[in-house]
């Protein structure tokens, strides 16, 4: 079904206009009311995979909350899909962003079914990163990762992210209080990993 929609939405060439962000695979944008459909199909397909991470919407109405929380100065929605047919291949939230002298926020993420093992996330997270530190000028990103979620935690390091710590019982997910890891990166540690990525 979420192909279908996607059908309907996309007609001949599409010249991305709403990216943010393009990359060789995937681009970057916002979220809207015509993804409704085509996420809650997703999240219904994704559920075995992201359980016990994390609850993705599901239902249409589920998708109108989500969008309703990231449209906000404390929030903020993405969409990763895949060039050559639109596809939404995952998802990024930014939440808690705090201006002021701490120019921070807290990110999370998940591939939907379908699309994982694909490279499309990491692509997708340097155009997040690359948006967050040069077009939203933060100068500072932590993600909160369950210890057992070994593919977010790769994700995160190959993206230049440190450990910072461990927090017991740090988040309520499926309910039950879940320990986590933190991870994060400033601005300037993401000048240096692409300045080294260049140069490799």
């Amino acid at each position: 079904m979420a192909a279908d929609v996607r059908r309907k939405r996309v007609a001949g060439v599409n010249k991305h206009p709403s990216a943010l962000a393009v990359g060789k695979r995937v681009f970057l944008r916002a979220p809207t009311g015509a993804d409704r459909d085509e996420l809650a199909c997703l999240g219904a397909a994704s559920r075995t995979l992201h359980r016990p991470w994390l609850t993705a919407p599901a239902t249409p109405e589920a998708v109108d909350e989500w969008l309703t929380r990231m449209n906000s100065d404390r929030s903020a929605g993405f969409v990763v899909c895949r060039r050559e047919d639109d596809a939404i291949v995952g998802v990024f939230n930014l939440s808690e962003i705090v201006r002021g002298i701490f120019q921070s926020c807290y990110s999370s993420y998940y591939a939907h079914a379908g699309f994982v093992g694909n490279g499309y996330m990491k692509e997708g997270f340097e155009l997040l990163l690359s948006h967050v530190f040069r077009s939203m000028r933060l100068h500072r990103v932590e993600a909160n990762i369950q210890s057992g979620n070994t593919s977010s935690i790769a994700l995160v390091r190959r993206a230049g992210f440190r450990l910072e710590g461990h927090s017991p019982r740090y988040l309520k997910i499926g309910g039950r209080w879940r320990d986590h890891e933190r991870w994060a990166i400033t601005k300037d540690d993401w000048y240096r990993v692409r300045s080294v990525g260049r140069r490799a």
